[in-house]
């Protein structure tokens, strides 16, 4: 299990969800080849920021089910005031790519230090874990069904994969003499990479949506178009070569009320018309389908799954799918975990997994079997099929 979530840790830097932090190491990967001490201090903050914010989802995730709560993994992302802090960060590290302001909020694009090093671990480890993927799914599953101890162990482990390739850039000179010298260029690198951030703080504003509705979504971008006004008063003050003590202090004291005061969602979600004809799921639905003697796709999603929504597009949602399960009878029930459902943590856990993406094939004898996280675009047609 160790070694599951040491792989599943490392293969999170290749999958989809994890694409838009990459930005945030690049620029401390270009600082690396300045000294070799210096690129293992910024190597070993960098792994430590990961670690940590692992062990610290973890032992929360841990103290929340012991509680009572049914919660699984990347259950922070549930909560609409997590996700519209997040965008608020997404938009300041923006803000401060493009030159906005120089307070290095929390030191992403300064000259490199642990501190920074370290944040930027932290950010990186809090937005990839929502994802999971191959080998890791297995390893967080168990962790929820182990004793305290070697739980943390293995949200460590995928901490400890998840900073691997950083790792390896500070340790091993060979790779790091193949990185480009710093120089001029990185000041337009850093305005190059504040491109993904803003796409990054936009597909947060979507899942503000997503969470909340409309009135959410407006209200989480005038809340963003607040910060930006504080954050251009804060970067005037610092280059007139002032403290600017005064916006700083009301940036954070908007962010704390904006974020506390944020509307909640009212009415429950509902699908969306797609090519599969999915109903809602339910312990009482999955019964009844097993017993109907037909084929039956159960189908765990969320909308801040981006590994999720890269199945659907390439596997899920598609002609030929929908007409393989069309000809089989197959019966699709589809359990949405944007937001935070006891039913749907209690079929996850009874499953062995910690988070989604989830996909069971019951056979039409009501045989079980998980299919792959990573979808390819004929399994589940062959497997409607047979």
């Amino acid at each position: 299990m160790l070694l599951a979530a040491l792989a599943g840790g490392l293969l999170l830097n290749v999958m989809p969800c994890v694409f838009p932090i990459l930005s945030l190491k690049a620029l401390s990967l270009a600082r690396a080849g300045e000294s070799e001490a210096h690129a293992r201090i910024e190597g070993l903050s960098y792994a430590a920021g990961v670690i940590a914010c692992c062990l610290g989802l973890g032992a929360a995730l841990l103290t929340l089910r012991a509680g009572g709560e049914q919660v699984g993994w990347a259950f922070q992302l549930q909560e609409p005031a997590v996700v519209v802090a997040l965008f608020a960060l997404s938009a300041a590290i923006t803000a401060n790519l493009l030159g906005l302001f120089e307070f290095t909020l929390p030191g992403f694009a300064a000259a490199g230090s642990p501190q920074g090093a370290f944040a930027t671990g932290l950010l990186a480890a809090f937005v990839a874990t929502p994802c999971t993927g191959p080998f890791m799914a297995s390893a967080m599953g168990a962790a929820l069904l182990l004793p305290v101890a070697p739980a943390l162990c293995l949200f460590a482990a995928l901490g400890l994969g998840i900073a691997l390739p950083f790792l390896a850039i500070a340790f091993v000179p060979a790779l790091r003499a193949r990185l480009p010298r710093p120089g001029r260029w990185m000041a337009t690198f850093r305005r190059i990479m504040a491109v993904p951030m803003a796409l990054t703080a936009a597909a947060l504003a979507w899942l503000v949506w997503r969470l909340g509705g409309y009135p959410a979504l407006a209200y989480v971008l005038a809340l963003g178009a607040l910060v930006l006004a504080l954050l251009a008063l804060l970067g005037r003050e610092q280059r007139r070569g002032k403290r600017a003590l005064v916006p700083a202090l009301a940036l954070l004291a908007v962010l704390g009320v904006g974020i506390a005061t944020m509307p909640q969602p009212q009415e429950p979600r509902r699908f969306e018309a797609t090519y599969i004809d999915a109903r809602p799921f339910s312990a009482q639905a999955l019964a009844a389908a097993r017993r109907s003697g037909k084929p039956v796709f159960v189908w765990m999603t969320a909308d801040w799954c981006l590994t999720c929504k890269v199945n659907e597009e390439v596997a899920i949602e598609r002609l030929d799918t929908q007409a393989a399960f069309e000809k089989a009878g197959v019966v699709v029930l589809r359990g949405d975990w944007t937001r935070r459902d006891p039913e749907i943590t209690r079929y996850l856990t009874a499953q062995g997994a910690a988070g989604v993406p989830l996909y069971v094939w019951y056979d039409r004898k009501g045989a079980a079997q998980q299919l792959p996280q990573v979808l390819t675009p004929a399994l589940l047609a062959d497997r409607a099929a047979q």
